[in-house]
């Protein structure tokens, strides 16, 4: 809850506070170790994939390769059949034509032993092949399966620290509420340009925003300002609170 009796700069100090455990919990997500095992995972699991498309390449430019000799093969064995078939018809032909088909018969028979010769040997390169990517599935499975575990644990991480954030949001925008507008105006401005922070304390005579020292004079003269005027570092640009409020370290998020 935020304290009614605190004064307009003291609730942007409360707002800036709960701004930074915001910026914290949003880092935490991003950099969570369930991330970067699950990033690991998921680059093992492309790496296994780039494996596993280049030895199917492979195999399939093999199997292309085996499905054109058993074509040929095929159109081989027609062709033998048909030439046989007119040689068996043909027995009172003349001999230089019956010697023709024969010599034919003998040719085709020749080159389809050459071709199954080359099958066999396709099959033999495809052997090892089929065997790795069996082995590499076995493998995808076990990384799948690693894979989901790492998301789930991912998932309940991430849960925890939005269950967090969620609490410092509320508390935000509760003390949002208690921040003049155009003060905030002014705060949100500095914030986006500052890298997250647009108000700091004066803490001794150091700005504990850019973290410089402060000239002593002007360190006087912004504890004296009266209460609720708003003072800014010279150093950094950054709206600068010199108050009890300010010697107090941030309270913790929630």
């Amino acid at each position: 809850m935020s304290d009614t009796a605190a004064g307009p700069l003291e609730h942007l100090l409360a707002l800036q506070d709960l701004d930074t455990a915001v910026a914290q919990l949003e880092r935490r997500k991003a950099t969570l170790s369930e991330r970067a095992r699950l990033t690991e995972a998921e680059a093992r699991r492309a790496a296994l994939a780039a494996r596993e498309a280049k030895v199917e390449e492979a195999r399939a430019a093999l199997a292309a390769r085996q499905e054109d000799l058993e074509r040929q093969i095929a159109t081989l064995t027609a062709r033998r059949a048909a030439v046989e078939q007119r040689l068996y018809g043909a027995r009172g032909s003349a001999a230089r034509d019956l010697q023709a088909m024969d010599d034919e018969v003998r040719h085709l028979t020749a080159r389809r032993a050459e071709l199954e010769e080359d099958e066999l040997g396709v099959m033999v390169e495809m052997e090892p092949l089929e065997e790795e990517l069996a082995a590499l599935a076995d493998e995808r499975a076990g990384i799948d399966a690693d894979l989901a575990a790492r998301r789930d644990e991912l998932v309940t991480a991430e849960a925890v620290v939005d269950e967090e954030l969620g609490g410092v949001l509320a508390a935000r925008a509760e003390e949002l509420g208690s921040v003049p507008g155009d003060l905030r105006d002014r705060y949100e401005t500095l914030r986006a340009r500052m890298g997250g922070v647009g108000a700091a304390r004066l803490v001794g005579n150091r700005c504990s925003g850019c973290h410089l020292e402060l000239p002593a004079r002007e360190v006087d003269r912004i504890r004296r300002l009266p209460e609720g005027t708003v003072a800014t570092c010279d150093q950094c640009g950054r709206i600068l609170v010199a108050s009890s409020a300010s010697d107090a370290p941030p309270r913790p998020s929630r």
